[in-house]
């Protein structure tokens, strides 16, 4: 009865939402549209008519391979497989060329991402897999493309460099492709998970997680429209390019527990929407630089960083901030330096001189004799000479009669 249902031929077969147990996999379902999602359904995928638009299977317990005869559906728009039991490779969707946006994260499919994709692609999801090899350079050559996660996955290599042709990502100029039915995904950002309604006008790239290495692509920060940028949890290397300061749109900013070195650039402080920042656990080095956004954030935003200093960190040394102050000090500590050199021979050589003649004095009989004759004598020619200029001033100043 119920499968009987299900494969009845209508433009929209909806059932999500529900508690439905049933095993389909033997089932043909025939609509248009299809949305059994968040329900419990159990076995392998079902099989589709070749004339379905919309696929969202979401939230059940399949399990599996995809079927081959998926590979036909040359109509298929959206599909969303997200967290099911699914496994294998998914070679299947290079055949889909009108597909507009794909979901099947949290799933434990394998092998690499297949290279010859829709190029009408939107939304690509393959998150929580177990994804190999490397990052397909034609996937930042989809012009459509606005939103891409490939966190938790193995995927080694270095991020393509290539001329980026994700044109909406770059530019302002939105376009609305395909109805997705007020499909929710979770979304990464900020630091934290939401459940989110797929928005055209957002921006977000997440390949956390994974395997990378090498340095970041200057083309990456090209992406002026992004407003959600993580690369966290890899072993990326380099410094931030400048020409980061030019995603004026970007929100959240995640680059944390990589191997970046080198000082964090100046043109950082120009991003004025950035709401969320996480460059700990790395090997930044000199001060953040000065800025009301960079200094808004907590000093977990850069902890793990050694040589890293400045607000909201401990301050920075006057010697490693200002090199001027720092000769100034050291031509200071110069001369106080002299000057104690100076006194301090000044006192040894009064003490030596002092403690020589007196000390002499008093061992040598003879030397005390002749030293006290001596004062006497200078005693009485001083006392003698005294008198008689006391004596010639009285006279000069008696009155004559």
């Amino acid at each position: 009865m119920f499968r009987s249902l299900i494969s009845g031929s209508y433009s929209e077969l909806d059932m999500s939402n529900n508690s439905i147990g049933e095993d389909i996999s033997n089932v043909m379902l025939n609509s248009y549209t299809i949305q059994l999602g968040y329900n419990n359904f159990t076995g392998r995928l079902p099989h589709l008519s070749p004339k379905v638009l919309f696929v969202d299977l979401s939230h059940n317990s399949f399990t599996g391979l995809i079927p081959h005869g998926w590979e036909n559906l040359k109509h298929l728009i959206y599909i969303n497989l997200w967290g099911n039991k699914l496994f294998g490779e998914v070679l299947v969707f290079s055949n889909l060329t009108q597909l507009e946006g794909m979901n099947i994260g949290k799933n434990e499919f394998s092998g690499t991402i297949p290279i010859n994709m829709s190029q009408n692609l939107e939304v690509v999801i393959l998150r929580s897999n177990q994804f190999e090899g490397s990052i397909p350079p034609q996937m930042f050559n989809l012009k459509f493309l606005i939103h891409l996660d490939l966190a938790r996955n193995k995927l080694s290599g270095s991020i393509p460099q290539i001329v980026y042709n994700t044109t909406q990502m770059i530019t302002d100029n939105y376009s609305e492709l395909f109805i997705i039915a007020d499909d929710i995904i979770d979304l990464f950002t900020k630091g934290q998970v939401y459940e989110y309604k797929l928005d055209f006008q957002r921006r977000t790239i997440d390949l956390s997680a994974n395997n990378l290495s090498g340095e970041i692509p200057s083309e990456l920060f090209g992406l002026s429209q992004v407003q959600t940028l993580n690369l966290s949890y890899n072993h990326l290397t380099g410094t931030i390019p400048k020409t980061i300061g030019g995603m004026k749109n970007l929100e959240s900013l995640d680059l944390s527990n990589n191997k970046f070195s080198g000082e964090i650039p100046q043109d950082m402080s120009t991003l004025s929407f950035l709401g969320f920042l996480n460059l700990s656990c790395n090997n930044f080095t000199g001060q953040i630089p000065i800025g009301t956004q960079l200094q808004s954030f907590n000093a977990s935003s850069y902890i793990g960083n050694p040589e890293l200093c400045g607000a909201p960190l401990s301050k920075c040394r006057t010697e490693e901030n200002n090199p001027v102050n720092a000769m100034q000090h050291a031509g200071s500590e110069d001369g106080d330096s002299e000057k104690e050199s100076f006194y301090l021979g000044m006192g040894v050589g009064f003490a030596v001189g002092f403690w020589g003649i007196c000390g002499s004095l008093l061992l040598v009989k003879e030397w005390r004799h002749k030293y006290y004759r001596f004062l006497d004598r200078v005693s009485n020619q001083l006392y003698v000479t005294y008198m008689m200029k006391f004596n010639s001033f009285l006279n000069r100043k008696a009155p004559t009669s």
